[in-house]
Formats: structure tokens, sequence, C-alpha cells
């Protein structure tokens, strides 16, 4: 059985769907936010799963709440640490005491825009696809060994809200699953990259060819 700690800051959405899957030879050790009034604390103490709350604004700096967080994730001897709406940047220090046992997931075909704003700067490039990304955690923010991608059409009409609701319901699914994947031994880095998994799509295209001759 592996311990997993899930970092939160709100809702936490991805988190319940992780929960909510029950991915065999996993458990749910804890949930930890950054925020002492983060809805998804309630939600997992709900389920019996352990919860603490270490504000970051009691903290003199970033590497002293880092540490803070660490010993209280350590509690639990995690076997993986998964953020799921987590909204801090992590030290470089954090980061490397966690390499190779963190996932995040991103709101966007990465390396395609990193940071905030993904929606509203897809819409204004005129992307066709938009989508998700899960990703080995590095001290550089977005970056680190892809597990794995998902996308979404991007439609007429789409608002930077629209396109995040469809792309959230995505997350769900491919989250829980990138989870399963590491639980069960099927993701192995290899030069710096996650090795593609057997049965992948061969391509995607937007908008789809027409049939017509």
């Amino acid at each position: 059985m592996k311990n997993i700690v899930i970092l939160i800051s709100g809702r936490g959405s991805n988190m319940q769907a992780i929960v909510e899957a029950g991915i065999p030879g996993a458990r749910v050790a804890a949930v930890i936010a950054n925020r002492p009034d983060a809805a998804g604390l309630a939600w997992a103490a709900e389920r019996g799963i352990a919860t603490a709350a270490l504000d970051h604004k009691a903290y003199p700096s970033r590497e002293a709440f880092d540490a803070a967080l660490a010993e209280t994730i350590d509690a639990h001897a995690p076997d993986l640490v998964v953020l799921a709406g987590f909204m801090r940047i992590l030290t470089e220090g954090f980061t490397r005491r966690y390499e190779g046992r963190m996932l995040n997931i991103h709101p966007s075909l990465l390396p395609a825009f990193p940071g905030l704003h993904t929606h509203e700067r897809a819409l204004e490039m005129g992307c066709k696809l938009a989508g998700c990304t899960v990703h080995f955690v590095t001290a550089e923010l977005d970056h680190g060994p892809i597990v794995a991608q998902g996308a979404v059409s991007v439609l007429d009409g789409d608002t930077p809200d629209s396109l995040a609701a469809r792309v959230l319901k995505l997350e769900h699914q491919l989250y829980p699953e990138a989870v399963r994947r590491f639980v069960a031994g099927d993701i192995a880095i290899v030069g710096g990259k996650v090795a593609s998994g057997a049965g992948a799509a061969a391509s995607l295209l937007s908008p789809v060819p027409s049939s017509k001759a």
C-alpha cells in the first residue's frame, strides 16, 4: 500500500477525484492546505482522512514555510506527494526533497502557457486545442517530465470560464489515472522523460479532417 499526501489551497476538486477513484494499492494518508479555510479540508475530514492546515502567512520566509510543510508531509511517510490546486511556488530544496515522487497538474498543454491565466492566453493565441498536463515537479515552475496530457477542442464563442470548465472535467479523469500509473509502477523516467505508454493514440487532430473526397 502506497501512502499519498495531497496538497490543496481551496476546494480541491482534483483531490476529490483522486480520493473517489479508489485507486488500488493507494491510501490517501493526508490532505494538507496552506489556507486554514480551504474547503477541501472539511471534505477530506468527513471521509476520515487526516488533515492539516499550515497558513503560509504565519511564516517569516518561503523557506521556513516549506520546512514546516515538509515536516508535516513526512509525518505520513508518503510514497507520493500530489499537488492539487496548491497555489504556492515551492523552493528548490523542497522540490529536490520529493524529486521523482511529486506530481502536479497544470491547466495547459505544457510547455505552452506555463504560469497563470492559461485559458485567456490560449484564446488570445487562437489555439484550436487546449488541455491539461500531469508532470513531475522540479525546481523550474511548470516544468519537469510530462506524465500525461489531455486535450479538448476550443469552441467558437468560448470564454476563459467555459474553456476552464471543460478542461477541469478532463483533469478529473487524467489525474487519477496518472496517480494510478505511479502507484502501479507503470511510470519510468528515461533520459529525463517519461516513457510513453503502450496503446496511446498516434494522433489527435482538431478540427477533424473532412471525410469528403
